[in-house]
């Protein structure tokens, strides 16, 4: 089988992303063939072994055209990207039509060349209503980001309910994302399946960094704890609420406990504002990091931390998990799908207080070891996405079943 996978980011920086380089990856393994059409604002892009790659090109942040014929304007978001601050919403009409157009192109093309059997594409959005016009079998994934710009511009209203009722099935991927679905869309009740994201093996796994090796590799000075953040530096994650828990557990073990914010957004020097005035004494942001420093950073913390207002799934809690890291979360949108107490807690919203409470009790637990095996093992049973795929393959015969 042949899988046209088209996405609305690139392959590294947003959870679709990953999740769309995951399934074309796990794809393979089976014996599959996947090829992927995507944004790029670099000619050096992500690459993955074996699958082709159909790049809508635009401009980056600087003003850098990496090819000729990219687009001047660089790659939209719902709400932010570790290369891009563009949203959809600042599109202009102009914008929007070229957007479309370049990506109808690269699609055409892909399908000219590659021959695909079935389109998967991520979001109820442009590019499903792009795969609408193929005229080929398609599903559509809901990350629960298109909800979100669903209800903020009514321009992309009519693209996302067109792509929805022509769609042979809308893949949810949490209980909450599910409800939304449901509610948001028209006429979909019998189109969703729930299917919860996987994270790569291959990647995210326990490795042996200490955390004295991540003090040293960032330039921090050294403290006994360490809690990590991981993800957009956006309103809906919550990081202002993690640095006002930062605030509390500061207080009460001065000079013993490290926070680390890996990741980019909007909101960096807002956070930073922010951090600087609560007086924050071991707060360090650390930018966006490639997957195999989030490895060693997952694994050398005594607890990472999602305290999203509401997290369509939560996919860093997933690679967290896998490499032996027990996660404090919300008990909002997708992660309770994923955090228990086997392996972690989960808070209120907007909960500075219990928040801290649930960081302190992780590092403190004596039984701090065993719940980091157990997080694991728990991740590898669960949601390593080479068992999950098999959901997705077989939806993808069925849709392609002749009636």
């Amino acid at each position: 089988m042949k899988v046209l996978l088209i996405n609305h980011f690139p392959l590294q920086g947003s959870g679709s992303g990953t999740y769309t380089r995951n399934i074309a990856s796990a794809l393979v393994q089976k014996g599959h063939e996947a090829c992927i059409a995507m944004p790029e604002n670099t000619a050096e892009y992500s690459l993955i072994d074996s699958i082709p790659t159909y790049p809508v090109f635009f401009t980056d942040e600087n003003g850098k055209k990496p090819t000729a014929d990219a687009l001047d304007f660089n790659f939209p978001c719902f709400t932010t990207h570790p290369r891009s601050l563009q949203t959809f919403y600042d599109l202009n009409d102009e914008q929007l039509n070229a957007y479309i157009d370049a990506f109808a192109s690269e699609v055409q093309k892909a399908i000219e060349e590659f021959k695909p059997d079935i389109i998967h594409a991520q979001h109820v959005w442009l590019l499903a209503w792009v795969a609408k016009n193929t005229g080929l079998p398609y599903v559509i994934t809901s990350h629960g980001t298109d909800f979100i710009g669903y209800k903020k511009d009514e321009r992309f209203r009519k693209y996302a309910d067109e792509a929805a009722k022509d769609a042979k099935k809308i893949i949810t991927i949490s209980k909450d994302n599910t409800v939304l679905a449901k509610e948001i869309l028209t006429d979909v009740e019998n189109k969703t399946i729930q299917i919860l994201n996987g994270y790569d093996p291959s990647i995210f796994y326990p490795s042996k960094t200490t955390k004295e090796e991540i003090f040293d590799e960032y330039n921090i000075s050294p403290t006994k704890y360490m809690v990590l953040f991981s993800g957009k530096l956006t309103n809906f994650k919550g990081i202002d609420i993690l640095l006002e828990a930062a605030k509390l557990y500061e207080s009460e073990h001065p000079n013993e406990i490290t926070t680390l914010l890996a990741g980019d957004g909007e909101l960096l020097e807002e956070l930073k504002a922010k951090a600087e005035e609560l007086k924050l004494q071991n707060v360090h942001f650390l930018g966006f990091q490639q997957p195999s420093l989030l490895r060693k950073l997952y694994s050398a913390t005594d607890v990472s931390v999602v305290p999203s207002r509401r997290e369509p799934f939560g996919l860093v809690a997933l690679e967290a998990l896998a490499c032996g890291s027990p996660v404090v979360a919300t008990n909002q949108g997708g992660l309770p799908d994923i955090v228990n107490n086997e392996v972690g807690a989960l808070v209120n919203v907007d909960d500075s207080i219990g928040l801290a409470q649930a960081i302190m009790a992780e590092i403190f637990n004596p039984d701090k070891d065993s719940k980091r095996f157990r997080a694991t093992q728990y991740a590898v049973e669960n949601f390593s996405q080479t068992k999950l795929i098999d959901g997705l393959i077989d939806i993808y015969h069925k849709v392609l079943e002749p009636l």
